[in-house]
C-alpha cells in the first residue's frame, strides 16, 4: 500500500491532529480546574475546622466557666473558640478579700470573704473581652442558669 500524499489527505491528517490537541487541551483544563476546586474546597473545611474547634459544645444562651492553670476561674460568654484561643466576654471573676492586719481578725472569722468581681473595673481599665490562650486553659464548662455564680451575676446586673 502506497501512503498517500495528496494535498486533500494532509490537510485531513491536519485538521485530526489539530482536533486531537483542542480535545486534549480542553480535558488537561478540566483536570486542572477540578483539582483546583478540590483544593479550595478541602482548605476551607480545614479553615471551618479551626475556627470552629470546640463551639459545637458551646451553650450560647448559658454562661461558661474558663479554669486557667494558674487557678484563676473566669466566668462570661464564649463567644469564639479557635485552636490557639478562646474569646470571653461578659467576664466575672472571683475576687478574694483579707484582712490587711491580723489584729482585725477575729477568731471566730479565719475564713476570706469572696465576692465576684466585674471586669473592667480594675485599676488599669480593661475592655469587657478576654483572648485566652488554649495552651493556658484547663478546661471549660457550661453552667447552669440555676447555680450560685450565674444567679450572683444576674443579681449584679
Amino acid at each position: 500500500m502506497e501512503a498517500n500524499n495528496s494535498p486533500s489527505a494532509q490537510a485531513g491528517q491536519n485538521r485530526y491532529s489539530n482536533g486531537s490537541g483542542m480535545v486534549k487541551s480542553v480535558i488537561l483544563v478540566a483536570v486542572i480546574a477540578v483539582l483546583l476546586i478540590v483544593v479550595l474546597a478541602g482548605a476551607m473545611m480545614f479553615m471551618k475546622k479551626d475556627k470552629d474547634a470546640g463551639m459545637d459544645a458551646v451553650k450560647k444562651d448559658q454562661y461558661q466557666a474558663v479554669f486557667l492553670t494558674n487557678g484563676q476561674v473566669y466566668f462570661g460568654k464564649v463567644e469564639d473558640m479557635t485552636k490557639a484561643t478562646v474569646k470571653l466576654t461578659n467576664i466575672y471573676y472571683l475576687q478574694v478579700q483579707q484582712s490587711v492586719q491580723p489584729a482585725e481578725q477575729k477568731k471566730d472569722d479565719k475564713q476570706a470573704q469572696i465576692s465576684l468581681a466585674k471586669l473592667g473595673e480594675e485599676l488599669h481599665g480593661p475592655e469587657d473581652t478576654m483572648y485566652i490562650a488554649k495552651d493556658q486553659m484547663l478546661f471549660w464548662e457550661n453552667l447552669k442558669d440555676n447555680g450560685k455564680v450565674v444567679q450572683a451575676i444576674k443579681n449584679a446586673k
